[in-house]
This record gives structure tokens, C-alpha cells and sequence, in this order.
């Protein structure tokens, strides 16, 4: 199994990703205290460290295969001021002081998709410039959820930098062939859960994939599927996005839907397997702010590709 340390774990949207692929987990950095528990619960033999990846030192890692992490994204949000490097919540400084210290073989960071804005043009070519510097070829890509089986559309800037000498046989993951589920579909059993008289009805007005769910901030109240325009989106699905529900609707319920916090995991692509610490508005936040799992996987088993491929060749020019 390949080796990987993790930035800003989150609720372990990635990190389920990266260990479907074959990659085992040295470290995973989180600072929240709830969804560190959220990685303890799920994963106890996970080495989760409860700190702030400015007081993390990576070079008892040195070596390490991938390093990778879902760093904040207000910095280079459309949601927010974008004040790119001089927001203070920018971590990629940290990330690349990371990068020196443990020098990994591969490198992994996902992102919103205003980090590809024309504003951060002159950021975007000091990164590469600074990770070229440490001997590591860049590439970025907007990927869409949808593309790879998860039924929403979440656009999400994956950036992947390789040794030199390993970059040329990474290949980014091809798209699947098929549309994913509707939101109808993908949530039925668990609208149906208590007997809902209404759930076939619901599920074919449902007949679309999710818009891209947000996950807020802690200036935000509570949860809730987002700005009027995303509300507008889920009322066309028959969902109330005001807030999120506690439950399935009853056998006798009229009227437009909550989504639960399960329900909008799955549409995340978490198996219902995972299960969310804290109080509804802080598990909402894990959900909605995470690197869907599928999508994780596809670019990760893509970076273990080239990553054995350079070593059978190494193996075989050793022989």
C-alpha cells in the first residue's frame, strides 16, 4: 500500500477517496475538533492529529509518496472577497513549506473553481514557479463531480504536481460514460423511510442532478442548501432548501421536502456507512464542504499509476 500524509482532512471526503485507491494513511492534519472525531469514529486506526497545519512539520515523513489536502477554500471563492494570497486562511504557503520538508512523489490539492479566475493568474504561476523550484511538474484541471458518478454537478479545481521524473506517465481520469442518478433516485429509499405517500410523486419531479451543494462557514447561521438562487435550483427538485430536516417525511406530509444531512452525503458520494460528528449545523458543514469520495479516488488511482509505473521501471533498469 502506497503512503500519504493529509492536509486539512476535513470530514474524510478524500481520504476515503485516497484509501479506495490503494493509499494508506500516515497522518491526516484537522483542526476542527468535530470532524476529527468524525475521523476517529469512521477510522480509529487513522493517525488523525488535531492541530493547525501551520504548527504541523512534516519531515518525520520525508519520502512519503503523495501528499494531499483540500485547503480552505474562502481565499479563492466567488462566495467571498477572494483576496487569494492575502487572505489570511491562504494555506498554500504552508502547503509548499510542507512539500520542502517531506518531499513527497507525488502531490495532490483540491480547490474551488475561482482559483482558476484571471484575478489569481500571477499566483497560480508563482505556485507552479515554486513547486518547479522542488523538482515537481504541475498540472491543474476543473473536474465536475457528475463526471465521475456523483449526482451533482460541483466543479473543483484538482492540482497534481509529480517528481520530474514521474510526471510523464500521469494520465488525469477519464470521465465515466453514463449520466449519475437523479437526486430522485439517488435519495428514494431514505425519502421513502417513514412511509412518505408522496415519495413516488416527489421522486419524479426529482428528475435532475443535485446543484452544487454548500457547505457555509462558521459566520454562517445555520444550515441550509444555500444562496436564493441554489434555493430556487433544489425548489425546482421539490426540495426546501431553507434548512435541513431531522428525518424522512411522515406518512401524511404535504408540501416540499427537507433534505437530511445523510441524504445530502450520499449526494456527496459518502457510503451511508460514514457517520458525521457534532449537532446537525456542524455535520452539515463536514458534508457540504467535502471532497467528494469518487472523484478523490479517480484522480488518486491515476497519481498510483504513474506512480508503479516508475517503479517497475526502476526495478527493471536495477535488474
Amino acid at each position: 500500500m502506497l503512503s500519504s500524509v493529509e492536509m486539512c482532512a476535513g470530514a474524510g471526503g478524500q481520504a476515503l477517496g485516497l484509501e479506495t485507491a490503494g493509499f494508506g494513511h500516515e497522518a491526516l492534519i484537522e483542526i476542527e475538533p468535530d470532524y476529527c472525531k468524525t475521523l476517529q469514529f469512521n477510522r480509529p486506526h487513522w493517525n488523525v492529529l488535531a492541530q493547525s497545519l501551520v504548527d504541523f512539520s512534516a519531515t518525520k515523513y520525508k519520502g512519503i509518496d503523495l501528499l494531499a489536502g483540500g485547503l480552505p477554500c474562502p481565499p479563492f471563492s466567488k462566495a467571498g472577497k477572494q483576496l487569494g494570497e492575502n487572505d489570511e486562511r491562504n494555506l498554500f504557503p504552508e502547503a509548499l513549506r510542507l512539500v520542502d520538508e517531506c518531499r513527497p512523489k507525488a502531490i495532490m490539492i483540491e480547490n474551488v473553481r475561482g482559483f482558476l479566475d484571471a484575478v489569481f493568474e500571477d499566483y497560480r504561476g508563482h505556485l507552479k514557479k515554486q513547486l518547479k523550484k522542488l523538482g515537481y511538474e504541475v498540472d491543474w484541471r476543473l473536474l465536475n463531480a457528475s463526471e465521475f458518478g456523483v449526482p451533482q454537478l460541483r466543479p473543483r479545481v484538482v492540482i497534481v504536481a509529480l517528481k520530474k521524473d514521474i510526471a510523464s506517465n500521469f494520465e488525469w481520469p477519464a470521465v465515466t460514460a453514463h449520466n449519475p442518478a437523479t437526486v430522485g433516485e439517488t435519495l428514494y429509499d431514505l425519502m421513502a423511510a417513514n412511509g412518505w405517500l408522496g415519495v413516488a410523486k416527489w421522486r419524479e419531479q426529482a428528475n435532475e442532478i443535485a446543484p452544487t451543494i454548500v457547505g457555509g462557514s462558521k459566520k454562517h447561521g445555520g444550515p441550509d442548501l444555500g444562496p436564493t438562487r441554489a434555493r430556487k435550483a433544489w425548489a425546482s427538485l421539490g426540495v426546501n432548501g431553507i434548512s435541513i430536516g431531522d428525518a424522512a417525511p411522515e406518512r401524511d406530509f404535504v408540501g416540499m421536502p427537507r433534505l437530511t444531512t445523510r441524504m445530502v452525503a450520499r449526494l456527496q458520494g459518502f457510503p451511508d456507512s460514514w457517520q458525521f460528528a457534532g449537532k446537525k449545523t456542524i455535520a452539515y458543514r463536514q458534508v457540504g464542504n467535502a471532497f467528494p469520495p469518487p472523484v478523490a479516488q479517480a484522480v488518486a488511482t491515476q497519481i498510483k499509476s504513474a506512480l508503479n509505473v516508475t517503479a517497475k521501471r526502476h526495478l527493471s533498469s536495477v535488474a
